[in-house]
């Protein structure tokens, strides 16, 4: 499976928002995302940086 982890990071820190990640979608006010399970979430934030090989995507907020 490829889906990956969303996280927001937040004082430095790493909080888990969503797992199982099918879709991230731009928007111009945040971010959607979708989990394979279809859970959806929107957030007033950004893609801060990913990494593919432990399958994470880092959020900041705006």
């Amino acid at each position: 499976m490829c889906e990956a982890n969303a996280y927001i990071i937040e004082n430095g820190e790493e909080k888990i928002i969503l797992e199982s990640v099918d879709t991230l979608e731009p928007f111009e006010n945040g971010v959607k995302l979708t989990s394979i399970f279809g859970e959806q979430k929107f957030l007033d934030a950004y893609v801060h940086s990913l990494s593919l090989i432990e399958h994470k995507i880092f959020l900041k907020n705006k």
